[in-house]
């Protein structure tokens, strides 16, 4: 074999945003032929991480369609991707996290007997419908690739004991915070310029919620508790980043819009989102990302969940798990307010989650599974 046929798979922002710089190491590599296929699960957000990182996909499937279906993401992507297979014929594909694409990518993968990698591999909340459908999506990528690729030894241990044999799983740190390196710096002006109007010596909250198993009544708590903090505290602005769809978009404008020092935007690219984290004082979150994302910037995370596949910033002490509940939410915001070495306790733990070299050990890694390296490479180590 004089060269690896490495193609990456993905569809979404959150994906997008942990694949680049994995690419961006593939494509350095002369042992690796790097291919990219997107499959646009998510366009317009997607499109924004590929112009940043200035990625052009070899390939796009482009299957995004108003109010879609997981099972019509899930069919379409199989399809695509068997006709693409057959053509390009891959030595193995990357595919990341927990998405629908993930998923549907790896299937179609086995159906061909094509080598299969799972980036951020062993994350697990152990309850199928929480997150959803990603719980399940992580479980059954994890079924079925041949490298796992773990962000921290506890994903890798969720994976023992599951049965995955251990010369196949690779601790690496997470490829975000590869990312984080490339998209933060000091003086950043930002291309919103409403952000750039803030105060941002006011204790500005960054808020994102919209996850499916918060539509409804998880959405309207995290509203209602967001409308008393403003009304309380004088020196608190908020910033969120709302959703498009209307599911979220609704109830949020119904209890916040046109509220002083409430700041409705939509979603950002990824540059603003990560030098907005930077400059704002905590944040308050259903996202699995920013989890990992905001302690690196030393900010800290409530997170607007019951449970988290993310135990270890837990452990660590940069998040807290507060749910939706209105008393828990409002109870913890003024301790992070009001309480100094409380704060300073979230916001200098360590993170958890990477040095910034995550996909350079991913891709040492799969030289070393196809024989190119012979000695397996360092691993992280938290």
């Amino acid at each position: 074999m004089d060269k690896i046929k490495v193609m990456t798979i993905f569809g979404t922002r959150p994906e997008a945003i942990k694949m680049a710089p994995l690419v961006k190491e593939l494509e350095k590599r002369e042992e690796i032929e790097s291919i990219v296929c997107v499959t646009a699960q998510h366009r317009e957000m997607l499109d924004q991480v590929l112009e940043l990182f200035q990625i052009k996909p070899h390939y796009d499937l482009n299957i995004m369609e108003s109010k879609q279906s997981l099972t019509g993401i899930t069919s379409k992507v199989l399809e695509g991707l068997e006709n693409m297979f057959d053509k390009v014929k891959p030595d193995i594909i990357l595919v990341h996290g927990d998405t629908t694409t993930t998923f549907a990518g790896a299937l179609a993968a086995f159906y061909k007997k094509i080598k299969i990698g799972h980036v951020e591999a062993g994350l697990r909340t152990f309850d199928k419908f929480f997150p959803y459908p990603e719980e399940m999506n992580r479980k059954l990528t994890g079924s079925l690739a041949d490298l796992h690729f773990s962000p921290t030894i506890t994903a890798k241990s969720n994976l023992l004991r599951e049965g995955v044999k251990e010369e196949s799983i690779y601790v690496t740190g997470n490829t975000v915070i590869d990312a984080m390196n490339f998209t933060v710096t000091k003086d950043y002006v930002f291309e919103t310029k409403e952000l750039n109007d803030i105060d941002y010596n006011k204790k500005v909250i960054m808020v994102t919620a919209h996850r499916r198993e918060n539509w409804g009544g998880g959405i309207e708590n995290i509203c209602e508790a967001l409308k008393e903090i403003i009304e309380t505290y004088e020196n608190v602005e908020i910033i969120y980043l709302v959703h498009l769809n209307p599911v979220v978009k609704d109830v949020v404008d119904k209890h916040l819009l046109n509220l002083e020092r409430v700041h409705l935007l939509s979603p950002l690219d990824t540059k603003e989102t990560h030098n907005l984290m930077n400059k704002c004082y905590m944040v308050m979150s259903d996202s699995g990302g920013l989890q990992e994302e905001a302690p690196h910037l030393g900010k800290p995370v409530l997170v607007l969940r019951d449970v988290t596949e993310r135990p270890e910033a837990i452990e660590a002490g940069t998040v807290k798990l507060v749910g939706t509940d209105k008393k828990v939410i409002l109870k913890e915001v003024k301790k992070l307010l009001l309480d100094k070495e409380y704060y300073l306790e979230m916001s200098k733990a360590i993170n958890p989650y990477g040095d910034g070299k995550a996909s350079y050990r991913i891709v040492n890694s799969i030289l070393h599974y196809f024989g190119f390296n012979k000695e397996k490479t360092e691993e992280f180590k938290e």
